[in-house]
């Protein structure tokens, strides 16, 4: 049987650092806290080419493989920039319809216009839907998993985002950690200014 190692937390504290400044909810959800050396955009589509470009109109040559694919690569890079790569926090936006299997039916945890549950576990369960479909009730979505909008080491080592909404999430961590994301060739990575907004598609 599938040992899980995936665990919902019944205290969110160890997510009061990501909302502990006084940063806008956008650039929150979609860059990550305040206070790292770096910052970088993983791309899943390329930038609109112009204002009022729809996600729908682009198209793209290169097949890089699903959302959590590629987060899950960009994590294989971080894991090596984190001492506590086993002990990982994962905050589940509860706009998806999936809640814990056990557990409270309203989110614990909020940022302003978001609410998420928090779990405990490995850095490896990223994209294990064996492990999340033991914890998560997906209301007849049983077959379709959510990214996790906030990803993070104990050790606060580094921070994934994705938003609902962008097209690209967002990793703050060290300049040595964002160089090593940077140089993966299957993944598209640009440095991002955390005092500029992010291009975004209408």
């Amino acid at each position: 049987m599938h040992r899980v190692t995936v665990t919902l937390c019944r205290d969110v504290s160890p997510a009061a650092w990501i909302d502990s400044t006084d940063l806008s909810w956008g650039r929150l959800v979609c860059l990550g806290p305040d206070g790292f050396e770096n910052y970088a955009r993983l791309r899943f589509i390329p930038d609109p080419e112009h204002p009022g470009q729809r996600e729908g109109d682009v198209r793209t040559e290169v097949e890089r493989g699903t959302e959590t694919e590629q987060l899950r690569t960009a994590a294989d890079v971080l894991t090596a920039h984190t001492t506590t790569p086993d002990t990982c926090f994962f905050a589940l936006w509860d706009g998806w319809g999936v809640t814990p299997a056990e557990g409270p039916a309203k989110p614990p945890w909020r940022v302003p216009d978001r609410d998420f549950f928090l779990f405990q576990g490995p850095l490896s369960a990223l994209g294990d839907d064996a492990q999340w479909r033991e914890v998560l009730h997906a209301s007849g979505r049983s077959w379709w998993l959510p990214v996790p909008a906030f990803v993070w080491p104990a050790d606060r080592a580094w921070c994934l985002t994705k938003d609902v909404d962008p097209h690209y999430a967002g990793i703050a961590a060290s300049v040595e950690a964002i160089h090593d994301v940077l140089s993966q060739p299957q993944l598209d990575v640009v440095l991002a200014d955390p005092a500029q907004v992010p291009p975004h598609y209408s």
